[in-house]
């Protein structure tokens, strides 16, 4: 009885090592999809550049009266590892939804009466689908150098005349661009 006894232990222990290497094999699991692309150009754009937020901050609608505008933000697409060759300069093409005036994005969300524009580092606007004034690169980690800035909308009269400016409605409201850069 005793040799009986000690084999069930024994078939016991074994058992219960065998089920707690079991559970012990997979204490958790998951997968993790790596996503890219290959382009052909002399730099890379910066992952924090290819999709980036603009704080555009709180703006008075009292400054965006009359086609008024807001303070500009400044912001920049890095880009890495550039090897430019004979390309020395680049230009960022803006896309997006145009508001009613073509030149500049639409904005949604609560707020009315704005609109956001995109300007080159000096302030000159960027038209929606244009290419931008070329910038100077420099080989390595370098970057191109834009502003933004709401603007009031202007509401041209149905019979004609002098455009006036649109009624400003405060909230919230976010727009997006899409850009596409060009070496030279």
């Amino acid at each position: 009885m005793k040799v009986s006894s000690l084999a069930g232990a024994i078939m016991a222990v074994a058992l219960a090592s065998t089920s707690a290497v079991t559970f012990a094999q997979d204490q958790g699991h998951g997968r993790i999809t790596f996503r890219g692309a290959i382009i052909e150009a002399p730099c890379s754009i910066a992952q924090e550049s290819a999709y980036q937020t603009v704080e555009m901050d709180q703006v008075s609608n009292v400054s965006l009266k009359d086609g008024g505008k807001s303070t500009p933000k400044t912001f920049k697409i890095e880009l890495r590892g550039c090897e430019l060759g004979a390309l020395k300069s680049a230009t960022a093409t803006f896309t997006g939804s145009p508001a009613s005036n073509p030149d500049l994005l639409a904005i949604r969300g609560t707020a009315q009466g704005a609109s956001l524009a995109i300007a080159d580092h000096t302030g000159e606007l960027i038209k929606l689908g244009d290419a931008s004034p070329a910038q100077t690169l420099s080989n390595g980690d370098t970057y191109l150098e834009f502003k933004a800035y709401l603007q009031g909308d202007m509401v041209a009269p149905a019979g004609g005349g002098a455009a006036t400016g649109a009624a400003i409605k405060p909230g919230d409201f976010e727009t997006f661009a899409n850009f596409t850069l060009a070496y030279q």
